[in-house]
């Protein structure tokens, strides 16, 4: 049932809004702008490390909620999104904007006043391309969505990177990458096995409009340049053995889960376990990879 069926809509509390913001996604963003922060050369003040953290934190949230905000619609219809506070009307849409629009100004504006104009513009970016270009442009129209869309999730290292240096450089590019490419073998894989609830929403996902083999082949050529962004930190001397050993180990095994999904025939009994594994896995990876880095340079400055 829609947001606009609903007669009355119930008060929200503290838990809907918290809702809103997605708050399990965003263990995973917060903890790549951690990493990416503690891969800098430089140390940061801790009050100001957590500050900038803190700024990830509530932008990300903030994207999340418009999000939430602009697909109402969308998630009345699909089974995994139904009792989110919008389509469940425990929430008015306006409230919830307010609330999206309030926070993302509050994380950009903080970041810059307290850390530095470089961390609050690329936080900018990464709030207006996640709910401009993703929401907005890409998700109903094409595909290629969670491609395009995908660089909205790789921006925390570059953030945290930039919080401690005020400047760019090529290993939080790599990690930016190794995000971006992460994201399609990742979300495809979901996708794969909750394709109906996107079908019955009329969200052109890749499984919907190109089938079942059409994605799992996308899945395994995406891993491949995934891979390089992973390793490459290591022979271009941007990390030490512990990284190098780390993303190559965990990368083959991510590369032996892509290709059991990509060779995976439909008519198979437990067609979707495969998928279910690598999106399981697809997430440690992540966390896993990212804390390698940290803890690389901790053992490079100790």
């Amino acid at each position: 049932m829609s947001v606009a069926n609903h007669s009355l809509i119930l008060p929200a509390d503290w838990r809907d809004f918290l809702a809103l913001t997605k708050p399990r996604v965003m263990t995973l963003v917060v903890f790549t702008g951690l990493c990416g922060m503690l891969a800098a050369p430089v140390p940061i003040h801790p009050v100001l490390g957590f500050t900038a953290i803190l700024c990830i934190a509530l932008g990300a949230g903030a994207a999340a909620t418009l999000n939430q905000w602009y697909e109402a619609d969308l998630d009345a219809k699909m089974k995994r999104t139904a009792n989110r506070p919008l389509p469940a009307g425990r929430m008015d849409k306006q409230s919830a904007l307010h609330f999206g629009v309030g926070v993302a100004a509050l994380s950009v504006i903080l970041m810059g006043l307290a850390v530095n104009y470089t961390a609050a513009a690329i936080l900018l970016v990464s709030i207006l391309f996640y709910v401009l270009i993703y929401t907005v442009w890409l998700k109903r129209r094409t595909p290629q969505n969670i491609v395009i869309g995908g660089a909205a999730g790789a921006f925390p290292p570059l953030i945290g990177w930039a919080a401690a240096t005020g400047e760019v450089a090529l290993l939080p590019f790599l990690l930016f990458m190794l995000v971006f490419l992460w994201t399609p073998p990742h979300f495809w894989a979901l996708a794969l096995f909750v394709k109906t609830d996107y079908a019955n929403a009329g969200v052109p996902m890749l499984p919907v409009v190109a089938g079942e083999k059409n994605t799992r082949i996308q899945i395994g050529l995406y891993t491949i340049p995934m891979a390089i962004a992973a390793v490459a930190p290591w022979p271009l001397g941007l990390t030490g053995a512990l990284y190098g050993l780390t993303a190559s180990v965990l990368t083959l095994l991510f590369a032996a889960l892509a290709l059991q999904v990509a060779m995976r025939m439909a008519s198979d009994n437990d067609a979707m376990k495969p998928e279910k594994r690598l999106f399981g896995y697809s997430i440690l990876y992540l966390f896993i990879l990212f804390g390698a880095v940290a803890a690389d340079r901790w053992l490079a400055a100790s």
